[in-house]
């Protein structure tokens, strides 16, 4: 049940999904795996929307990830792990939603408990070999994977749904080698970012299509958006 102040609140995106929407949005838990470039708008836009998260990283901020990740600020350098930083800011965004925390790294010894309860997983990491474990336990869990991966003025996105579509492993067979350092720009992520969100609030509400068997490439840096169908 909604309260007058959430009705007045998401009054906007009700009028998208009707109020039974806004309730599964209410109910649900997603996981934001990575609170950087990509995390940072993605958990900013569905606390924006009412949904409960849990913020999963190891690292603190430092000053070079500030040109991003927007959920971090000077104060936090050094100090405050990127879950509790961004936490301590969503809560004040949004006092009607629950936060949770897991500082440290994914791992086969406690995936199961770490993300046990939740409905959606966002995939905002810069490595492969996590990735490919967040998507075998979305397989094995059927959990829908939201996966977006950024460089330069380039990103993409893709949705995947145990059963229905290609694993991640499947799409992307050969992993990149993992960069220590790579160029970014922060309206990159925020895009991608933004695009990611928009998935997890369409599979959570039911409304819209998402980017199932499809691979969304972005080019700002030619202002370039394709769509490749995976299925091909």
């Amino acid at each position: 049940m909604l309260t007058e102040k959430e009705l007045e609140r998401y009054d906007r995106q009700i009028r998208i999904f009707g109020i039974e929407g806004q309730e599964k949005l209410k109910k649900s838990k997603v996981a934001v795996v990575g609170v950087g470039g990509l995390g940072s708008p993605v958990a900013y836009y569905l606390a924006a929307a009412g949904v409960n998260l849990l913020l999963i990283d190891e690292q603190l901020p430092e000053l070079s990830n500030l040109n991003r990740q927007i959920l971090h600020w000077e104060e936090d350098l050094g100090k405050n792990p990127k879950p509790l930083s961004a936490k301590w800011k969503l809560e004040r965004f949004n006092s009607d939603i629950k936060i949770g925390t897991f500082v440290g790294r994914l791992t086969r010894e406690n995936i199961e408990e770490v993300l046990k309860d939740v409905d959606v997983i966002v995939d905002c990491l810069d490595n492969f070999e996590t990735r490919y474990l967040l998507d075998e336990f979305a397989h094995k869990r059927g959990i829908p994977l939201v996966h977006g991966a950024v460089e330069s003025l380039y990103g993409q996105v893709t949705t995947i749904i145990p059963g229905k579509t290609k694993s991640l492993k499947e799409i992307f067979p050969v992993p990149p080698k993992k960069k220590e350092k790579f160029p970014i720009l922060g309206a990159t992520a925020g895009v991608i970012g933004t695009i990611q969100a928009a998935e997890v609030i369409k599979l959570l509400t039911g409304k819209g299509e998402v980017l199932a068997n499809k691979l969304l490439i972005v080019d700002l840096m030619h202002n370039s958006f394709e769509v490749i169908d995976l299925e091909d």
